[in-house]
């Protein structure tokens, strides 16, 4: 696929320790579809252990059928938005593996174009609700884990909506504004303990999260696509190939970034 991160595979060879994993334990929500699924195919590729979350059971079971070793990871039905999915879910991780060594905060949810004069009250609930609170209850529990042991990484997926406007999606730009303020005050809280938090932010990408009236079409995506230097939207590889670079266990130094996988749209 476009982008992929190719490792030999050959019997005898040592995967690049830049992207081996087989020492890690992970945990991811919204790993049912999208950006949660192709991550979680990835990193079980490459050797680590892993919780999976998603608020869709069936889509769950089909992402673990998807692992090459799906002995090596568990599942949990979660909604990010209640307090003790999050709990839940660290406490599966720490009681199946032992530990907690990075976390990715994924799942997300959109709302149907609309101005900000035509926002409504149960429009912000949601949006709140599941990216903010999701992302904040995610960060609570797994940083609890990872203090104890004076280490981890927590990956927030946020959104080029986090880093500017976003015409007709006001109430999803302020969440992800709102998950970049969370990313970077914990990651100057946590970082002399050995915990380290940064962000990822997409340019549009063909996940779930586009199936809203204008910008499900093919049409629609290639309209969106102009918006980029590239004069294309990302596939779903090329963003997850970025968070398996974040994510690595050589990567200890990066805290408090939200880096922008856009094309170029920023560097206008």
């Amino acid at each position: 696929m476009t982008g992929a991160i190719l490792i030999k595979e050959n019997k005898g060879d040592k995967m690049d320790p830049l992207l081996d994993f087989s020492n890690s334990v992970g945990l991811i929500t919204g790993a049912g579809t999208g950006f949660g699924r192709a991550l979680a195919i990835a990193l079980n590729k490459r050797g680590a252990k892993l919780i999976m979350t998603d608020i869709n059971k069936l889509a769950l079971e089909d992402s673990l059928k998807a692992l090459d070793t799906p002995e090596n990871a568990r599942i949990i039905e979660a909604d990010v938005a209640l307090e003790t999915s999050a709990n839940d879910s660290v406490n599966l991780a720490l009681e199946s593996f032992g530990k907690l060594d990075f976390a990715v905060n994924n799942a997300g949810v959109a709302h149907e174009q609309a101005s900000i004069h035509e926002m409504t009250a149960d429009i912000y609930d949601r949006q709140f609700d599941v990216n903010v609170k999701g992302v904040g209850f995610g960060m609570k529990y797994q940083s609890l884990a990872m203090l104890k042991q004076k280490q981890g990484h927590i990956l927030n997926v946020s959104s080029l909506a986090g880093l500017g406007g976003a015409p007709k999606g006001g109430a999803y730009s302020a969440a992800k504004h709102a998950v970049i303020g969370l990313t970077r005050t914990a990651a100057v809280e946590y970082a002399r303990y050995g915990v380290r938090v940064n962000a990822i932010c997409p340019f549009f990408s063909p996940t779930n999260i586009m199936n809203i009236e204008g910008l499900a079409s093919e049409e629609d995506k290639q309209k969106l696509g102009m918006g980029s230097p590239m004069k294309r939207i990302s596939t779903i590889d090329e963003i997850v190939n970025v968070m398996v670079l974040l994510l690595s266990p050589a990567n200890t130094y990066m805290n408090g970034q939200s880096i922008a996988v856009d094309g170029g749209v920023t560097a206008w």
